[in-house]
């Protein structure tokens, strides 16, 4: 079972384990980030068809990690490996068609995000309160927003992109806040691939949700 505790709960000892796995936690996510950036590379050449399969091969790493996190650590940081560079395979033809476009937008989405991150990150670190709620009220407000893309693939509304761009950024605000929550009061160490694929997942939406809206932004100039 995972370990959680309030802060208020937390003796020294486990003050400085939820540092120490912070500082590893977030050495998984520079490490899957890296992975990504090197896979988009690689894959800026990729069709749409082989993106897909990237993208159902980096799932399914993501769902073995939940398998191996009690079994091997090192195989779950494995698995964690494979799924950046695989999303990095997978999103690397839209990266590129946005950069095709306008190349600013991918600095301006870039940038945006770490500060997004920074943030929204430092909030949810920082907060006594529980966030549980807030990460069930995002995961529903997710599953309302995936199904109203679907409504928008065969229904053309001026300026929904731009709108499903700024909700998506506002539910994940909400995952992101809980997540870094969560970095801050678990005491498992074996948990911290699983919380590094969770924060880069928060990293790659935001990221994404920013590119459309600067893609936006910068053809209406």
């Amino acid at each position: 079972m995972t370990q959680t505790l309030n802060y208020q709960q937390m003796g020294t000892a486990d003050r400085s384990q939820a540092h120490t796995l912070f500082a590893q936690t977030m050495g998984y996510v520079a490490l899957t980030a890296a992975l990504f950036a090197l896979g988009a590379w690689a894959g800026h050449r990729l069709t749409g068809g082989i993106g897909i399969v990237a993208f159902i091969a980096a799932f399914a790493a993501l769902i073995a990690m939940r398998f191996t996190a009690r079994r091997s650590v090192p195989a779950t940081v494995g698995l964690l490996a494979v799924f950046g560079l695989l999303i990095g395979l997978a999103v690397a033809p839209t990266v590129a068609y946005y950069g095709s476009m306008d190349p600013r937008a991918l600095w301006e989405a870039g940038g945006a995000t770490a500060l997004f991150i920074a943030g929204f990150g430092a909030a949810g670190y920082a907060t006594r309160r529980d966030l549980t709620v807030v990460a069930r009220i995002s995961f529903w407000a997710l599953v309302a927003l995936i199904v109203a893309g679907l409504v928008l693939t065969f229904v053309n509304i001026p300026g929904a992109d731009l709108a499903y761009s700024a909700l998506g950024l506002v539910i994940f605000a909400g995952f992101t806040l809980f997540d870094f929550q969560r970095l801050r009061t678990n005491t498992d160490h074996a948990q911290a691939p699983l919380l590094a694929a969770s924060i880069f997942l928060d990293i790659l939406n935001v990221f994404l949700f920013f590119l459309e809206i600067f893609s936006f932004s910068s053809s209406e100039r």
